[in-house]
């Protein structure tokens, strides 16, 4: 049974609470989500696997998941990124933002959301439990394929991109 960090609106932690049973009753959580570039600024995308409990096969970050209770985010940020993508890198905090969406089947998001940018430049090695597909794609691209596609994405890649985006803008790649 995994637990999640719940957290009160500045993310102060109030207690932790079974995964599911966070997401039938809609409870404030912390989270993550990293979005890696390459060389480019060109973000490296995932496909959630067919078999996710939420938001299966949409399109999303490179990594995102929950601290486990006692878990520092950055620790958790390492761990998901080997066991959904194969590798490791560098991340810095970029910022944090609250949600909270309806998803297809019921359930709720409702998280604190940590999100950090790091930089890799090759393939990942997917965990196919985790990850269906993957691409690079240009801030262009991925704009245009949200304006028509946006039901291909998942509600939190959608309430946060904007914000990456304008970081991401104002990263310098040597």
């Amino acid at each position: 049974m995994e637990e999640v960090i719940l957290v009160d609106s500045e993310d102060n932690p109030i207690g932790t609470m079974e995964k599911m049973q966070v997401h039938v009753e809609g409870k404030l959580h912390r989270a993550f989500s990293v979005f890696v570039l390459n060389n480019n600024k060109e973000i490296l995308l995932q496909r959630r696997a067919l078999t996710k409990y939420h938001s299966a096969g949409l399109w999303t970050n490179t990594c995102c998941s929950h601290p486990r209770p006692l878990e520092k985010t950055e620790d958790a940020v390492h761990r998901r990124l080997k066991e959904e993508m194969g590798f490791d890198c560098k991340v810095l905090k970029a910022f944090e933002f609250i949600y909270k969406a309806e998803l297809e089947n019921g359930l709720i998001e409702h998280e604190l959301d940590h999100v950090f940018i790091g930089f890799y430049n090759n393939a990942p090695v997917l965990n196919k439990d985790e990850v269906a597909d993957w691409k690079y794609v240009s801030v262009n691209d991925l704009l245009n394929d949200m304006k028509d596609n946006s039901t291909d994405y998942t509600a939190w890649f959608k309430f946060c991109i904007k914000e990456v985006i304008t970081h991401i803008n104002n990263i310098k790649i040597n």
